[in-house]
């Protein structure tokens, strides 16, 4: 058993949703499942997974249906050992044939339907990714905040020439991918109008955007931080969480102001990150992480926080509470995230295969799943 504070031999008893109690000691109780020498973990909370887009919109222009796109979320998700998950969903995109409002609508009725009929394996909560500089977002926003599964708002710009898009190129290169192509005069044009769209209404909508998170009492956080500048403002508007910052200096700066960090596991996964950002890694060895987010990639979760333990030196208690009890606190899940009597039954058993992760059986609430 991963403990909070230790690894021992031992065991678990549920009782319904719940762990009732828990043993130390190799002598199981007459009943007891054999792990066999795996391990027991809580269950894996993610707070930000871009995952259920890939599904409603696996090529650009080839919208799947909506209800198994769910399913198939779903199930990817507890397979990769996650029990507990925000799905984060944006809110408007910079260039409308991204499809991203559309995707959104579609996925909302998706997971309605699915949770009032008892259809999901894992526990599902909502992220709503905000984009700042998107003219209809706070009339496209003032609805949904209101929702009672709405755990997270991130503030978003987008805009090329600055954060994750410092390199323009990277702009061009992530829409080209969708299917949008400009030509070089076409995309100086396009430069040239997000510019003066984000004059236009970034400020004006990040106040809006405040209002209604204090009005709801939902908890935000800031994206893709690349100056202390933007830690600044973060912290100036009562941002809590400071996701993926793109450089050291910001994430240093997020550590200053008391800012939950939260990095990529994808990004410890691959070695580094994919748009040339600071690799997870050297934010973890900084002391500058709390909270791995899956990402794009489910399956990165669990063998990040391994990756965590076995290359940075962290203890293994530490490594798994960075995608277990860490996102639970920052997230108000007071009921789940370690392993402990009285809390919620979410439990993996998991084992290592040449040092990689292998999620064998889950269970959620107390009910196997996997």
């Amino acid at each position: 058993m991963v403990l909070p504070d230790r690894v021992a031999i031992g065991g678990a008893e549920i009782d319904g949703k719940r762990i009732k109690r828990l043993w130390l000691g190799e002598e199981c109780p007459e009943g007891a499942i054999d792990f066999g020498g795996d391990f027991l973990l809580p269950g894996l909370i993610e707070l930000h997974t871009d995952n259920l887009e890939k599904h409603l919109l696996p090529r650009a222009g080839a919208a799947w249906p909506a209800l198994p796109a769910m399913l198939a979320h779903d199930a990817q998700l507890v397979a990769a050992g996650i029990t507990t998950v925000l799905d984060a969903m944006s809110l408007g995109d910079l260039e409308e044939d991204g499809g991203r409002t559309e995707t959104l609508r579609r996925a909302l009725k998706a997971l309605d339907e699915t949770r009032d009929h008892d259809l999901l394996r894992c526990e599902h909560y909502l992220h709503l990714r905000c984009e700042l500089s998107w003219p209809g977002l706070l009339d496209l926003a003032e609805p949904l905040v209101a929702r009672k599964d709405l755990r997270l708002l991130s503030l978003m710009d987008h805009t090329p020439g600055q954060r994750q898009y410092h390199d323009v190129r990277q702009y061009r290169t992530y829409y080209g991918r969708s299917g949008i192509t400009w030509s070089d005069e076409e995309f100086t044009a396009v430069l040239e109008e997000r510019r003066v769209q984000q004059g236009r209404h970034r400020d004006l909508q990040l106040s809006g955007v405040m209002t209604l998170a204090r009005r709801h009492g939902v908890l935000v956080a800031s994206h893709d931080d690349t100056d202390v500048e933007h830690v600044d403002e973060a912290v100036a508007i009562g941002a809590r969480i400071s996701e993926f910052p793109t450089t050291l200096a910001a994430a240093r700066a997020a550590r200053q102001h008391g800012l939950t960090i939260v990095a990529g596991a994808s990004n410890l996964v691959r070695g580094g990150s994919h748009a040339g950002n600071v690799a997870a890694m050297t934010l973890a060895r900084d002391g500058c992480l709390d909270i791995l987010s899956s990402d794009y990639m489910p399956t990165s979760l669990l063998p990040g926080a391994f990756i965590l333990h076995q290359q940075a030196g962290w203890t293994l208690p530490a490594a798994m509470a960075t995608v277990t009890r860490t996102p639970a606190s920052a997230l108000g899940f007071h009921d789940r995230g370690y392993l402990a009597e009285g809390l919620r039954a979410d439990l993996l058993r998991v084992r290592l295969h040449r040092d990689e992760p292998v999620v064998r059986s889950a269970w959620v609430a107390g009910t196997q799943r996997l």
